[in-house]
């Protein structure tokens, strides 16, 4: 951590009303609710509040200036503590001979250099922090808790990818998602979401490692595997099985969508991988509409061999062999 003095840009001589000055002009400009967009305000604050809390504390500010502390308060120099040099405590120095070890009797706090505002009896600084965060018309003196008014720094907000199906996609419909903590809720999918659809649920991402709000989870739609239709754009594909005799004399085959069957008429001599378009029966396309479904037919022969299928195919196929004609 950089010199308290130079964090505050006060002399070393200057007075309390000095650096209570600085500290007030520096922390309206260096406030993460006015520096949203700069992922350092936090780390910057959190400076300035741990250069203000030595400074502001004329013992500490003395403990400093003698060398006895560093910048995060912090003893120095434990090597030349003997007889008669004594260690620090909470009051200051511990005396040489008391029953105590050092590393036990010494308070580091909370605020120094630690990213949050902590305790602070000296210097008027929750009067600051009070008067920062009304001046910046935030409201939120008082919040979670904290007599200072300070906010600690909320969580993280996380992204769940959540499969959701093609069918629940288009209709709409309830989908059950794993948060953080393990705990599962369901959440309605609105009719026509498309994918990468973003949902929020306020207060359920990432806890606070400083003691604030949590983040926020937001849910993130992905369309999860289907086994008939393979998605393409906004369009879905699907192969239909249709009859060798349908194929050759024409008829009707059912095609799947993802609101029920339709019907759909096969010309004679249709051949097999011959592609039909269902008109926006596909997924959602948001304002520019529906996708389409790609339905490819595949002829198919009967499970069980069929004797006279395979007579025809022979007289058939020797016609062809030798140029007849009926």
């Amino acid at each position: 951590m950089r010199d308290p003095y130079d964090i505050l840009g006060v002399a070393r001589s200057a007075d309390q009303t000095e650096i209570k000055r600085a500290f007030r002009r520096l922390a309206k400009k260096l406030h993460p609710d006015a520096n949203a967009s700069d992922p350092k305000a936090q780390e910057k604050f959190a400076e300035l509040n741990g250069a203000y809390e030595i400074l502001s504390d004329t013992e500490k500010r003395g403990q400093f200036d003698r060398g006895e502390i560093d910048a995060e308060g912090k003893p120095r120099g434990f090597e030349g503590f003997g007889a008669g040099a004594g260690g620090f405590r909470r009051g200051g120095f511990r005396q040489a001979g008391d029953d105590d070890s050092i590393f036990e009797s010494f308070s580091f706090g909370q605020g120094a250099g630690g990213g949050r505002a902590g305790r602070h009896d000296a210097g008027g600084f929750d009067d600051v922090i009070s008067d920062i965060l009304g001046g910046m018309g935030r409201g939120r003196a008082g919040r979670r808790g904290s007599s200072s008014g300070f906010e600690p720094p909320r969580g993280s907000d996380i992204d769940i990818r959540v499969p959701v199906p093609l069918e629940t996609a288009v209709v709409g419909g309830p989908v059950k998602v794993t948060l953080p903590d393990g705990r599962s809720v369901e959440v309605k999918i609105p009719p026509r979401t498309v994918e990468g659809f973003r949902m929020r649920l306020k207060g359920q991402g990432e806890a606070s490692a400083f003691g604030g709000t949590p983040g926020d989870a937001y849910v993130v739609v992905a369309y999860a595997p289907n086994r008939q239709f393979r998605v393409d754009g906004h369009d879905l594909r699907i192969d239909v099985p249709v009859p060798l005799a349908d194929a050759v004399l024409g008829g009707k085959v059912r095609v799947a969508t993802l609101t029920g069957s339709v019907e759909l008429s096969v010309p004679a001599w249709t051949s097999s991988g011959r592609t039909f378009r269902l008109r926006g029966k596909g997924l959602p396309a948001g304002e520019t509409g529906d996708g389409d479904i790609l339905a490819t037919l595949r002829i198919m022969l009967p499970e069980k061999p069929d004797p006279e299928l395979e007579a025809l195919m022979r007289r058939w196929a020797g016609r062809e062999g030798s140029g007849q004609e009926d």
